[in-house]
């Protein structure tokens, strides 16, 4: 993964086309390690291939799979955010008919 981030970081940085060398060189400047058999097999996968595309395949490969879940619970709907909050003042007004009760209890006399 940190060979790839490197290989991007230098496209952001100018680069049309890294090199083995660029991306080599972005490592050592945060103290990484650079295995060069993972250097050599990226650069080999990318070799002629424009970066922007190849994100743009690769998102719309990401568009079909599935992330594990329901719709609500990636991204929650207007009714599961409107149940949620009528949860929550259910709770609140829970806490707020024990105060009161509360109250109530202090109205007695200790010496009757």
């Amino acid at each position: 993964m940190k060979v790839i981030a490197a290989c991007l970081l230098a496209v952001l940085g100018g680069k049309i086309s890294p090199t083995a060398e660029d991306i080599k060189e972005i490592l050592a400047s945060v103290g990484a390690d650079a295995d060069n058999a993972k250097i050599e097999l990226l650069m080999s996968q990318i070799k002629g291939k424009d970066i922007a595309e190849l994100i743009a395949n690769g998102m719309e490969m990401l568009a079909s799979v599935p992330s594990g879940g329901g719709a609500a619970a990636a991204a929650p709907s207007g009714g599961a955010v409107s149940a949620a909050v009528a949860v929550e003042q259910k709770k609140e007004e829970k806490v707020e008919a024990k105060e009161e009760s509360d109250e109530e209890d202090f109205s007695f006399n200790l010496f009757d």
